[in-house]
């Protein structure tokens, strides 16, 4: 398949960044948005790139994103959702977090908490917060999956179910538009169900760019948790089932803040 030069650096920057933004192109190429715009709708129908609001992701299909490649997608909004989760949790808690880039944000966040017992599957989770004396971590058995250091398999799951702790921090890959929310690993998605089941507070955090994605996988719905924290969410039907379900959401950005739409 031919590519022109810029539609071939657009794709590697894509597949590097796991994301591109319409500005951002715009400014690194010196062309219009309008421009850009035009590459991404035509790489997004050869169906190298999904588009997402204000620019487009490397698609992931059914095998998820390279980890460190999920690491840089959305980076800043992942370091506030980790803020305001961690604003809910109050010293002297139990909690569990789960696997991804966003829970493990929240982990960062919770480092000046304390009395914390943490139970995590997640090895980089339990690596960070080991050290900090006022907190307790308690890691899972099982499987470690290579790829991101989560643990899976029945022997986390049987594991979890163990504990009934104050809060749940869960991730999501992606939430389908009828709040469905959805994972690549069914091994994984098994300890996720874990988790909700034996918390009292679910906490779900998800980045906004999981509105545009799909996995193969149900997690659960959003119904199923009690806070929701996003940077921003443009989905009515959306939050129309966290009004009906009395889900709290929280948006960490600002109106004044969201880029223009694409």
């Amino acid at each position: 398949m031919f590519l022109s030069q810029r539609h071939s650096e657009i794709m590697q920057m894509a597949k590097d960044h796991g994301r591109v933004l319409v500005d951002d192109l715009a400014g690194h190429f010196g062309v219009t948005p309008q421009t850009i715009r035009k590459d991404l709708n035509d790489l997004c129908e050869q169906r190298l790139l999904s588009r997402i609001h204000g620019g487009a992701l490397f698609p992931s299909g059914i095998a998820n994103l390279e980890y460190e490649a999920r690491r840089k997608i959305a980076a800043p909004e992942k370091e506030a959702i980790g803020r305001a989760a961690a604003r809910i949790i109050p010293d002297n808690a139990s909690l569990f977090i789960n696997i991804g880039t966003t829970t493990e944000e929240v982990s960062k966040a919770l480092l000046d908490h304390s009395g914390l017992m943490v139970i995590t599957n997640n090895i980089n989770v339990a690596n960070r917060m080991r050290v900090y004396p006022g907190i307790e971590v308690v890691i899972a058995g099982g499987v470690v999956r290579g790829s991101d250091g989560g643990v899976v398999g029945e022997a986390a799951v049987d594991f979890i179910k163990q504990f009934k702790v104050d809060y749940a921090v869960i991730g999501a890959s992606a939430i389908d538009h009828d709040g469905a929310l959805l994972d690549f690993d069914f091994r994984e998605v098994k300890v996720a169900q874990a988790i909700i089941a034996n918390a009292r507070h679910v906490i779900l955090v998800s980045d906004a760019t999981k509105f545009e994605r799909t996995a193969p996988v149900r997690i659960g719905h959003l119904s199923q948790v009690d806070t929701f924290i996003t940077d921003r969410c443009e989905l009515p039907t959306i939050r129309r089932i966290c009004g009906d379900s009395e889900v709290e959401l929280i948006e960490t950005l600002n109106a004044s803040e969201r880029p223009d739409a694409a």
